[in-house]
């Protein structure tokens, strides 16, 4: 899929449509339909998908950051777990974590070490991978949804080259809504030109994934990764224990 000319490009960057790498070009890729094993075009189903602790494993790459962080300024390799708290798998704001380090260790800046530390040290396990590919050639789209800083957030999808696998992204710092807000999937629709309905919503969130799915009346898969499922209110379509398991859930195959 090619890159909208100039003059359709949402300026605050909400919108991402990657060009579609060779192995996912051609057959069935074009527009929004596929051919089904009849030769007749159908519409194209929209998977959207969360990134941090879904497609990738922030935080262990978090966890490898801060070792190196308190490796490189000599302190406390005890302070490990504490740094892992105040982060709280990404959820504490950064400028809260970032005043939390300047004050436990004499204003020491920790900017890059939050900025960059763990999106230099993401990777994409090769299940997920080999997943994404199959549901891509068997004619879905694809759509990253998730909450964080867009400089943050791109540099994890480019550098586990996920922006040459998917259609494109929503990071919300850009499109101005956060998970469970149904406005940023409505937008990750708008990226893959297709429309809601029979969408699935695949996460490690209760409220942001699972919730927001239902928000829109998406199906929902929630990757429990070996945890229990507590909320009462509302359920995820599906369980699965891991991410290639959610994909191939949603998808049947």
């Amino acid at each position: 899929m090619a890159v909208p000319p100039q003059s359709s490009r949402r300026s605050d960057r909400r919108l991402r449509r990657p060009p579609r790498p060779p192995e996912l070009t051609g057959t069935n890729r074009t527009g929004t339909n596929r051919i089904d094993g009849n030769g007749r075009e159908t519409d194209v189903p929209l998977m959207m998908i969360d990134l941090d602790n879904t497609l990738v494993d922030r935080d262990s790459a978090f966890r490898a950051a801060a070792t190196a962080f308190l490796t490189e300024h000599g302190l406390p390799e005890g302070d490990l777990d504490w740094i892992m708290a105040l982060d709280g798998s990404g959820l504490t704001p950064r400028p809260e974590v970032a005043s939390a380090l300047s004050a436990r260790y004499g204003g020491l800046d920790s900017r890059d070490f939050l900025d960059r530390g763990a999106a230099d040290r993401i990777t994409l396990e090769d299940a997920v991978r080999e997943a994404l590919v199959e549901v891509l050639a068997d004619g879905w789209s694809c759509v990253i949804v998730t909450n964080g800083r867009t400089v943050q957030q791109e540099a994890k999808i480019r550098n586990t080259g996920l922006d040459r696998l998917v259609h494109g992204w929503v990071i919300s710092e850009a499109a101005g809504h956060r998970k469970p807000e149904p406005e940023i999937f409505h937008a990750a629709a708008a990226v893959a030109g297709v429309p809601l309905d029979g969408s699935w919503m695949i996460g490690d969130s209760a409220p942001a994934d699972i919730g927001g799915a239902l928000g829109i009346g998406a199906r929902s898969v929630w990757v429990s990764a070996g945890r229990t499922w507590t909320e009462t209110r509302y359920r995820p379509t599906f369980t699965a224990p891991d991410t290639a398991s959610a994909i191939r859930r949603a998808t049947g195959t």
